[in-house]
């Protein structure tokens, strides 16, 4: 019979370490209760049973040093995290010892050298700070710690391994702050793989993020970033008087944008059919009907499409309102954020970051403005036909025709004018540039007007686009039930299978109590935070990676 083990805990190290096929946990522990050591080895992978041997071999050497796998902590004082200890004896002057204080420092173990029989260093790291132990036997002789034990703790050292060393401050005569041991350091948990220096393979790198990211300084100097940069913006609003706030995820209807969503349903209401939302938008805009004149929200939506460098269908956006707000005011809120963001970035990487590279765009007011129909008509040397007549759609083709501009494969309206804009305007966009004044088709939840120069219907919104990429979209909203309604009904002539567009009678019904002038914002984090980082692929900014890498992890720890 095939034994079953520790495998379902970690089932794919590597690449080509393929999950368990059945349920490992039923014999994880044995008629005792005392851990199980065999492992589950599918008997035709010479490479599994090699690595599984590998673990058989660890556990066993450990237990034959004596060693308590996985003990308890005990609260103590004296223990600190590396980072404190690092703040606390930063002024520790070369070749000095505070002895008269002890610390505990707890740690996964970076690297381990030996020098000689008597004396072993340990570099530790715990959230990101490194700090040095010393282990050197002539001291840890004083506390009853024989030879022959410190030999075996040499032996069972590993790259990996979480310790706790209990010492006294001291910094080298190199200048290196270290704890010098006072007792033999204590195994934690132990790394039953051999963990890498390095791992190459782009899909061995995603499944295993856990391993990559304890190796792999720039991805997780990548991921702090993000945080802070999260953070920044909710301290930006905050400090703004804007109120946090949390709105649906699943509802009846994805309203909000244009896109198609992800739908679902719920035991409670079994006909009912369901949606993920595709932006919070109408939800925060009746929290300003509510009299909250200034509310934001960071959080997770999501949108039924693919998957690319820069898209991903679960996203995270940084949406706020603000009641009596102009677009001129969103104009200055974003340029007052983002070159406040960018200081901030700059001065993480200068003191934290180090494997980042520097920003390598100016983030300087006034960012520059395009004109939205103004630069299309330039590019194309003619002008656009009315957008709003009732023949727009088919004179737009005949344009493409004559430019020999293919056109999308859904040639609507909104897509027809977006591909005009994604060939002629965007790619002007490299440094912080606001396309301003779209026209109204792309627009359905914006306050439209007619444009002053063109006399075509434009919406009062702007996109803010740096290095090509989309990053902020921001208008005046529609406050008119009545437009809204027209603009809900024009959106669905659009309607295609990506365009799910629908009427939604309770947020009309909502608009009746009164929106007051109100100005909204959102940006999508994800993207921001592949500018800030310099990162070139959405999979680096987010934890897990893509939707495409996270179902693949979940199928294959399913077989």
């Amino acid at each position: 019979m095939r034994s079953t083990g520790l495998r379902f805990l970690r089932p794919y190290l590597y690449s080509n370490i393929r999950p368990v096929r059945r349920v490992a946990h039923a014999a994880f522990t044995n008629q005792t209760g005392e851990l199980r050591t065999s492992i589950v080895t599918p008997p035709t992978k010479n490479a599994d049973s090699n690595r599984s041997g590998d673990v058989q071999q660890r556990i066993n050497e450990l237990r034959r040093a004596g060693v308590e796998l996985y003990p308890r902590l005990c609260p103590d004082a004296r223990s600190m995290s590396c980072s404190e200890f690092a703040r606390k004896y930063t002024a520790l002057k070369p070749g000095k010892t505070r002895e008269e204080d002890t610390a505990i420092l707890r740690g996964r173990v970076l690297s381990s050298r030996s020098h000689g029989a008597k004396l072993i260093f340990l570099d530790i790291v715990q959230d990101g700070q490194r700090v040095q132990g010393v282990c050197n036997l002539r001291l840890l002789e004083k506390s009853g710690v024989s030879e022959e034990q410190f030999k075996s703790f040499s032996r069972i050292i590993r790259r990996g391994d979480n310790f706790s060393i209990t010492g006294m401050p001291h910094r080298t005569g190199r200048g290196e702050l270290s704890v010098l041991a006072t007792e033999l350091p204590t195994l934690l948990s132990p790394s039953l793989h051999q963990l890498p220096t390095e791992i190459t393979d782009p899909e061995t790198k995603i499944r295993n993020r856990h391993a990559d990211l304890l190796i792999d300084q720039r991805l997780a100097e990548i991921l702090d970033l993000r945080s802070d940069i999260i953070q920044y913006l909710r301290r930006s609003l905050l400090d703004d008087g804007f109120r946090e706030v949390e709105t649906p995820v699943l509802a009846a209807n994805a309203g909000g944008a244009v896109a198609r969503p992800f739908t679902t349903s719920a035991s409670e209401f079994p006909v009912q059919p369901l949606s993920l939302r595709i932006a919070p938008e109408l939800w925060l805009k009746r929290l300003i009907l509510g009299g909250k004149d200034r509310v934001f929200e960071i959080g997770k939506s999501f949108r039924n499409e693919g998957v690319d460098t820069t898209h991903n269908p679960e996203f995270t956006s940084c949406e706020f309102y603000q009641a009596f707000a102009t677009l001129e005011d969103l104009i200055a809120k974003t340029e007052s954020m983002f070159i406040g963001l960018a200081r901030s970035v700059e001065h993480l990487k200068r003191s934290t970051y180090n494997s980042l590279p520097p920003l390598v765009m100016q983030v300087d007011r006034p960012f520059k403005r395009i004109d939205f129909l103004t630069a299309i008509q330039s590019a194309l040397n003619c002008s656009l036909p009315k957008l709003d007549a009732p023949d727009a759609t088919s004179q737009l083709l005949k344009l493409f025709q004559d430019h020999n501009i293919p056109p999308p494969s859904s040639p609507s309206l909104p897509r027809l004018v977006d591909k005009l804009s994604s060939l002629y305007i965007e790619p002007q966009c490299i440094e912080p540039t606001f396309i301003m004044y779209h026209p109204e088709c792309l627009s359905p939840l914006a306050k439209s007007f007619n444009h002053p120069d063109l006399g075509q219907r434009v919406s009062a919104r702007v996109e803010l686009f740096v290095q090509g990429r989309e990053l902020v979209n921001a208008y005046e909203e529609e406050n008119s039930s009545f437009e809204q309604r027209t603009k809900f009904v024009q959106q669905q002539q659009f309607r295609d299978s990506d365009n799910e567009a629908i009427i939604d009678e309770g947020y009309l019904e909502a608009l009746e109590w009164g929106l007051p002038p109100t100005g909204g914002w959102g940006c999508g984090v994800d993207r921001l935070c592949m500018l800030f980082s310099g990162a070139t692929r959405i999979s680096d900014v987010l934890h897990f990676g893509t939707l495409k890498n996270v179902v693949g992890l979940s199928r294959e720890g399913s077989k």
